[in-house]
């Protein structure tokens, strides 16, 4: 009989962790019964539609949200630590031109140019204040290191940033080179903040294991970035949208998703795996969408009218409705982003969470080291002799 050494303390849970608690926060949580989560005490919803982005990075770093003074002061911190090292842009393009598969790979790379730059050291060495300088430091960057990488791939220079703008005006300029109007700036900053932090998801918890170990702040933010590239958590927004190309028209969408769903294929942007009511985040998208409105917005709202039918026919008793990624995708192309830089920009806001989870977890010396459970030849097996 096997020895089982971790059989006194081994405790089987769900695959995947799924509703496993395995720590307390303060930072938020999402209640996917009512449809509803928040960040700290707030709504995260009516915080979109209340405040500024950096008045909600505030909130999630400081633990408050700022009065005037102190938003002004956190802005203009903010604002000036978008600029990078000058080693970090001279390595860009070289990093760009090996990173074919976008941005978001080269910001896997570009984080740790920048954590080495600016002398991050781990967070089991320095004090709170220091972290949490570090987490700053790395969150202005990141729209700067995506927008420079984007646009070297594209054979273009890159724009360098302006202290005069918010995050979201700024993120935006950078990208395309030009000023953006109020409207477009102000749904992009909506989406941001709606983004920012959402549970337990897998890049948070990716940050957080990292962090557990008293690594960097860059180590944390940039295993967070190789979790959110994954196609079933941060890649979903364009595979929404590339959804409602497949279409193409009205007349085909009943025919194309009975098609897909009888043949058991996920339909990108619908369903979640904690929601089991609408999507907060996909009713707030779709509202500004429809300020935008047009034969875009049209066809998603028909689509998402015809899929939830279909899905309720087809599936009774599941709830499933469009997640943030459907009109998320729609917004951002509204707002003239291109698809390559849909997932990126969902970084640009969650890179603010994951900075407040390891910020949070820093907090606690326990590293994180699960048990799995072995499932193969029974050993021992003698070593066969070499032939």
């Amino acid at each position: 009989m096997p020895i089982n050494r971790t059989a006194s303390t081994s405790v089987g849970v769900p695959r995947g962790l799924a509703g496993v608690v395995v720590t307390d926060t303060s930072l938020g949580d999402v209640r996917g019964l009512e449809g509803f989560y928040h960040y700290r005490q707030y709504s995260a919803v009516e915080l979109a539609q209340t405040r500024g982005f950096e008045d909600v990075w505030h909130l999630m770093v400081h633990g408050e949200l700022p009065d005037a003074e102190q938003r002004a002061a956190f802005t203009a911190r903010t604002a000036a630590l978008r600029r990078l090292p000058d080693e970090v842009s001279a390595t860009l393009p070289a990093v760009a031109a090996a990173g074919r598969s976008g941005p978001l790979a080269g910001l896997r790379t570009a984080l740790s140019l920048l954590g080495a730059a600016k002398g991050f050291r781990p967070v089991y060495d320095i004090d709170p204040e220091q972290r949490r300088a570090d987490t700053i430091t790395a969150s202005a960057a990141v729209p700067t290191l995506l927008t420079a990488l984007y646009r070297l791939g594209q054979g273009l220079d890159p724009v360098e940033p302006r202290e005069d703008l918010s995050y979201a005006a700024n993120y935006l300029y950078m990208l395309t080179g030009s000023e953006p109007d109020a409207a477009r700036t102000r749904a992009i900053e909506q989406y941001l903040i709606s983004t920012i932090d959402h549970g337990f998801n897998a890049s948070t918890f990716t940050a957080r294991v990292i962090t557990s170990t008293g690594a960097d702040v860059a180590a944390a933010l940039v295993g967070a970035v190789g979790a959110l590239s994954g196609p079933l958590h941060g890649g979903a927004p364009s595979r929404a949208l590339d959804t409602l190309d497949a279409i193409g028209t009205p007349e085909r969408i009943n025919s194309w998703i009975r098609e897909r769903v009888l043949a058991g294929d996920r339909i990108m942007g619908f369903g979640h795996p904690v929601y089991r009511t609408e999507d907060p985040r996909s009713r707030m998208l779709r509202g500004i969408a429809e300020q935008f409105g047009g034969p875009l917005v049209d066809f998603a709202v028909e689509v998402e009218r015809h899929v939830e039918a279909i899905l309720a026919e087809l599936k009774p008793g599941r709830e499933l409705h469009t997640n943030v990624e459907f009109y998320a995708g729609v917004v951002m192309e509204l707002c003239g982003l291109p698809r390559e830089m849909f997932t990126p920009t969902f970084a640009a806001a969650r890179v603010v969470g994951w900075s407040a989870n390891i910020l949070e977890q820093a907090e606690d010396p326990k590293i994180i080291r699960p048990a799995a459970r072995y499932v193969g030849p029974v050993p021992p097996v003698a070593v066969p002799l070499m032939v």
